[in-house]
């Protein structure tokens, strides 16, 4: 007889649960924290299926009789053969919870992450903050409403049948022969190396005053663009090529943007240039003015970076001005442009020229990021490793699986993750998986694609950048 475990840290409703199975009150319950202190049995009969249930105390550290109990529950853990995790849906996902869930998930038993007290629709998006522990099963349920409790049930139901699989491991030896998948799921699956890289087109943007003009002067060693401390002086984009190492880089100075209800007459049409302009962009300065705070508007320009999926790096101009300490700007920056978290920050005083030469290294090491290859050896290598440590949820109570990845294009890095169910990937699962990407492969100042899609899947597939 299989025994199935359920733990948690406490007053998440392990012993409501535990009723529930049993369809009766056998285990006290009460809104005090550790009220469960003993590990309870009781043999189960789940349609014909018997298994038995352990309801365990909650897992504490706070006095030295709780770590008793939690230990307990520890060692139940152990000898089950089924661990069910519960957490409070009512609640942030806190790291204590990820902790005891990783270590849990150590054991290499079927395990589930429930969700507790999702008393209704509206509540559910707040179980997908539970994403990023990456449980392979996670059900949202509320057990005082019996809401969703079945779904759990049958998952249970499907183990005491049959052994739990093993996640598929493409195996290395088997690699060369997965590499031939990505044809077969679109026509476009070929990487585009002959593309010319010889070249590169960099578009100077941020809202009117902020040193544009001064940015390009400065960079050529000339005064090529007409530089006013009146708004809105540049009006039609201005480029300059000029030799980076191997590189012919394009630099543009497009208009200042201003907010919507203030642009006036000819700036309309600027408007319009700069647009075209980013589209042959293959990275943006985003130059922001140190002496000014920070405005809507700035970050309405910085999602044209996204819009567009350029390369970026953050300039931030007038920096002899700054109104705060590096550390405070940065740290503003980084909270307002969230979707820019992967850009380079550097400070300069275009007017003086002041640290300008660092922007010249910076766009060739961005440009090699956003033409990089990612082997596809590495690139599966690091995708298996992170949906082994973080298996991917189930989808509608089915396992979701990447079979194959691969790089099929650059400008910047696009990836398909070829899955049994791709529609089941959530997008905060594929920012895990960005994360794990990036943290092994230099991807600074570019932004990088996923696309789930199934084998021998045409058309356009759901887009994360991160």
């Amino acid at each position: 007889m299989k025994k199935i475990a359920i733990l948690g840290q406490p007053n998440v409703g392990k012993s409501s649960l535990f009723n529930r199975f049993a369809r009766r009150r056998i285990a006290i319950t009460s809104d005090m924290a550790g009220t469960t202190r003993d590990v309870k049995k009781e043999i189960i009969d789940f349609d014909g299926k018997e298994a038995e249930i352990l309801d365990t105390g909650g897992i504490d550290e706070s006095s030295e009789l709780f770590r008793r109990v939690g230990n307990k529950a520890i060692e139940a853990a152990e000898a089950a053969d089924i661990i069910v995790y519960m957490v409070d849906g009512k609640a942030l996902p806190d790291d204590r919870d990820k902790q005891l869930f990783y270590r849990l998930q150590s054991l290499g038993k079927p395990i589930a992450l429930v969700i507790n007290k999702i008393d209704n629709d509206k509540e559910e998006e707040r179980a997908w903050e539970f994403s990023e522990f990456g449980a392979e099963n996670m059900f949202a349920i509320s057990v005082s409403h019996n809401r969703r409790v079945g779904q759990l049930i049958d998952w249970i139901k499907s183990l005491l049948d049959e052994p739990e699989l093993p996640m598929p491991v493409v195996e290395s030896d088997e690699m060369d022969a997965l590499e031939n998948l990505i044809e077969q799921f679109d026509e476009s699956g070929t990487l585009q190396e002959e593309e010319d890289l010889s070249t590169i087109g960099v578009a100077i943007i941020g809202r009117t005053n902020v040193g544009k003009s001064s940015l390009l002067n400065a960079l050529l060693g000339e005064e090529r663009a007409v530089v006013s401390d009146v708004a809105g002086t540049t009006i039609d984009p201005v480029d300059e090529k000029m030799i980076l190492g191997d590189k012919t880089v394009t630099f543009v100075d497009t208009a200042g943007l201003r907010r919507r209800g203030k642009i006036q007459g000819i700036e309309r049409y600027a408007l319009g240039r700069t647009r075209q302009m980013l589209e042959k962009a293959d990275i943006a300065l985003l130059v922001l003015d140190a002496s000014a705070p920070l405005s809507e508007l700035d970050e309405k320009i910085a999602g044209l970076v996204d819009e567009y999926k350029l390369g970026c790096i953050i300039v931030l101009n007038k920096w002899d001005e700054a109104l705060g300490s590096y550390e405070e700007m940065v740290k503003e920056i980084r909270y307002r442009f969230k979707f820019l978290s992967w850009a380079p920050i550097v400070t300069i005083s275009a007017k003086s020229k002041k640290r300008v030469h660092k922007i010249a290294d910076m766009i060739l090491k961005v440009f090699e990021n956003y033409t990089r290859h990612i082997p596809t050896r590495d690139l599966n290598d690091v995708i298996r490793q992170a949906t082994i440590r973080h298996h991917i949820p189930s989808h509608k109570g089915k396992p979701v699986n990447i079979l194959f990845a691969s790089q099929y294009a650059i400008k910047p890095p696009k990836i398909a993750l070829i899955s049994n169910r791709p529609r089941g990937i959530h997008f905060s699962y594929l920012r895990y998986l960005t994360n794990q990407l990036r943290e092994n492969f230099d991807l600074e100042g570019t932004p990088l694609i996923l696309i789930p899609k199934k084998r021998g899947e045409r058309e356009e597939a759901s887009e994360e950048q991160a």
